[in-house]
């Protein structure tokens, strides 16, 4: 996933990237980046870990400039390292040239090749250092010529927020797979993957970046450019779902109404009788209320989350995620004990996750247990920017939902229905990509990707 910010010009820049950073941290874990301009001389300060473990307020006082950008990653291509922290940064022939990317490009590899050939060396193993490789190949003097040419050939999702020089650009695909909005603070633009991040630094929304459009951000004026053939939008659904946090609008729509709305007709679809709804907090509570509502049974908090800890889902192992599943979430027994307790998941993914927390709710005393899903289950991989790369990683394309009810050890189990999660949407079914649902990709994808790739991964 990711998360990518910018904001120019303003004399507090690095401050307020690392604020709108902090504010995206859910969007990737693993590592913190600023590159700030001043002049004519950058800085750059990238580790892995938290923002608010990468940057304290020396190291952001010696980030000077009126222009920053800024990334918190969560890996879907390139290992977790330090040479893949971003913003990725490269002087070039065309200039400074600084790279946040949220998202992922499905032909990689051919454009990987084809820049090695014409003599680009590679730094890191990420997508996202192509765009830098194209911008130094264009053979376009003007700067938005070279822009729009090196993003013709890019084939996938993106959200892009880049420096090139004095010059702050947001860009976006043309089918709006992730996305990208634009405030404004102090005379400054802001841009940022998430409008809780504009809330953070008190920026006014303006709108979103919309799908197959440049921005160039210059001292004294915005300049707008749609070069691209327009094509069906493709927003990704599990942006509602799960990623992006509720207190933000998303694709000009706010995440917190939508899963209620999710959860609502979960209770219609899948109606269970049982002494309370309670979520398994934080990304399925606002789900579990919805529920809750609709079916007239009490709310409770079952689980009682320490937020010291991050998310299970985006953990790179599952070590790591079994562990943190143990330390994030403790049973409340008091609310638990003797009662037939309905789950509210946002997903299910490989499962593990899902059984270690029931186990703990039988442990606490829960009579029965009954989950429900706010979405239809995932079944094949994403080539867009979400860590579930195969098909053998998703439980539910290797096994019916009477298997997973019992691996899980739960009474009962549904998911919502994919047509069920589409009419809770804000827009339009075909504005959405559903491919890990149903297998019906928006894009054409490269040859690397057969049907035998897809199923053994």
């Amino acid at each position: 996933m990711c998360g990518i910010f910018g904001i120019y010009p303003h004399k507090d820049a690095a401050h307020l990237a690392c604020l709108g950073l902090y504010a995206l941290q859910h969007r990737g874990e693993e590592s913190s980046g600023i590159i700030t301009r001043n002049g004519k001389k950058v800085q750059i300060h990238k580790a892995l870990g938290l923002v608010s473990n990468v940057f304290d307020e020396k190291i952001i006082r010696s980030l000077r400039g009126e222009l920053a950008v800024g990334h918190v990653r969560y890996s879907t291509t390139g290992s977790s390292n330090i040479k893949n922290t971003q913003p990725f940064y490269v002087k070039s022939k065309v200039g400074d040239v600084a790279i946040a990317h949220n998202g992922n490009l499905t032909n990689t590899l051919s454009l990987h090749r084809e820049l090695e050939n014409k003599g680009a060396l590679f730094q890191t193993s990420m997508d996202s250092e192509i765009i830098a490789h194209l911008l130094a190949h264009s053979q376009n003097k003007d700067f938005k010529d070279a822009m729009i040419w090196s993003l013709s050939k890019l084939e996938g999702a993106y959200s892009l927020v880049l420096m090139l020089n004095d010059i702050l650009i947001g860009a976006r695909d043309a089918q709006g797979f992730r996305p990208l909005c634009l405030g404004k603070l102090d005379g400054a633009y802001v841009l940022a993957s998430e409008t809780c991040a504009l809330d953070l630094i008190g920026a006014q929304y303006i709108r979103d970046i919309q799908p197959g459009e440049i921005i160039f951000i210059k001292k004294d004026r915005l300049e707008s450019l749609k070069p691209f053939k327009e094509t069906r939008h493709a927003f990704c659904i599990f942006e509602y779902i799960y990623f992006a946090r509720p207190d933000s609008n998303i694709f000009e729509h706010n995440v917190y109404l939508t899963r209620k709305r999710l959860g609502a007709q979960l209770a219609g679809e899948f109606p269970v009788d049982a002494d309370i709804v309670m979520p398994i907090p934080d990304s399925g509570t606002y789900a579990a209320l919805g529920f809750a509502g609709a079916s007239e049974i009490p709310f409770e908090f079952g689980m009682i989350r320490n937020h010291y800890i991050g998310r299970t889902f985006i953990q790179p192992s599952q070590g790591l995620r079994d562990f943190r599943v143990k330390v994030k979430l403790n049973p409340l027994r008091q609310a638990l004990d003797g009662k037939r307790v309905i789950v509210i998941e946002d997903s299910i993914v490989r499962g593990t996750t899902s059984r270690i927390r029931i186990r703990t709710l039988r442990l606490a005393g829960a009579k029965e247990v009954h989950m429900r899903v706010s979405c239809p289950p995932l079944k094949f991989p994403c080539f867009y920017g979400i860590d579930f790369p195969t098909k053998k990683e998703l439980v539910a394309s290797r096994h019916d939902i009477a298997w997973i009810r019992d691996f899980i050890g739960v009474d009962s189990l549904e998911y919502l229905s994919l047509e069920g999660m589409l009419n809770s949407m804000p827009l339009a079914k075909e504005n959405f990509c559903t491919a890990c649902f149903d297998g019906r990709y928006p894009t054409s994808l490269p040859k690397g990707f057969s049907k035998e790739v897809l199923e053994k991964g």
